[in-house]
């Protein structure tokens, strides 16, 4: 069975730091394009990150903040958010299509003083 799992979101003040995990099972993600897409409320799927071998891309919102990537070994995708703002506030999701398809439940990620 095919699943996805994030967590590590929370509550964090603008400008820190939080580091997002998904695990990843019944497939391997060194095998797929992996994507981290986001949901700030009463908004549709924003895509956030892809990678895939040696390639990542970033939507230009979190360019140079946010770092994506992977731990084969742990089959595990990760995503280090630094210089956190409010609008990154977000239900979090790591997803097999830029379109959110196959995502998990998601982590919450708020940014507020």
């Amino acid at each position: 069975q095919v699943q996805l799992v994030e967590s590590g979101g929370g509550l964090v003040q603008p400008g820190g730091s939080l580091r997002l995990s998904c695990a990843a099972s019944g497939f391997r993600m060194s095998s797929n394009w992996m994507y981290w897409v986001r949901q700030a409320p009463g908004k549709g799927l924003e895509w956030v990150s892809t990678i895939n071998a040696g390639l990542t891309l970033y939507s230009d919102s979190v360019k140079g903040r946010f770092t994506i990537s992977r731990d084969d070994a742990k089959n595990t995708l990760y995503l280090q958010m630094n210089s956190l703002k409010p609008e990154d506030t977000a239900l979090y999701y790591c997803a097999r299509s830029r379109a959110g398809s196959g995502r998990g439940q998601g982590t919450q990620v708020t940014v507020s003083s």
